[in-house]
């Protein structure tokens, strides 16, 4: 499946889902403590953001000082940023998402699939120019 596939599915089925357990837990809870539920998880999940980001961006400055590429530093930090939208778009199946990715060992799981892809993917672009010659031979004069 494609990205866009993915995306359209994903833009589809993520509403869906939102709107059917705000529902049911509406009718469990009440209205009034749903949106309080969902106001704490913004909150709560920003504070944690904030810490967890804080101390992202301080390894990444540690990396760098140090003359070494921060790359887990700054995918974890795009995992970040992924979990704070997450957290603040309302509903609970998008809370639980951003929560788990807040946690350091999911973050961990996730952190070592994206440096597996994007190492795959270089090692697959290097071949692959490596392996192509696009030299042209011929002579060249100018007349005048």
């Amino acid at each position: 499946m494609r990205l866009s596939q993915t995306l359209l599915v994903v833009f589809i089925l993520v509403p869906i889902i939102e709107i059917y357990f705000l529902i049911k837990v509406g009718q469990t809870i009440g209205a009034g403590w749903t949106l309080l539920y969902i106001i704490l998880t913004a909150l709560i999940g920003t504070h944690l953001l904030k810490r967890q980001g804080l101390y992202t961006l301080n390894k990444a400055q540690s990396l760098m000082a140090q003359g070494q590429m921060p790359t887990e530093a700054l995918l974890e930090g795009l995992l970040l940023l992924i979990s704070g939208l997450l957290l603040l778009t309302p509903g609970f199946f998008t809370d639980a998402i951003g929560l788990a990715i807040l946690l350091p060992p999911f973050r961990r799981y996730w952190l070592a699939h994206l440096l597996g892809y994007f190492q795959h993917r270089a090692v697959y672009r290097h071949q692959t120019n490596a392996t192509s010659n696009h030299t042209i031979e011929g002579e060249y004069s100018k007349d005048d």
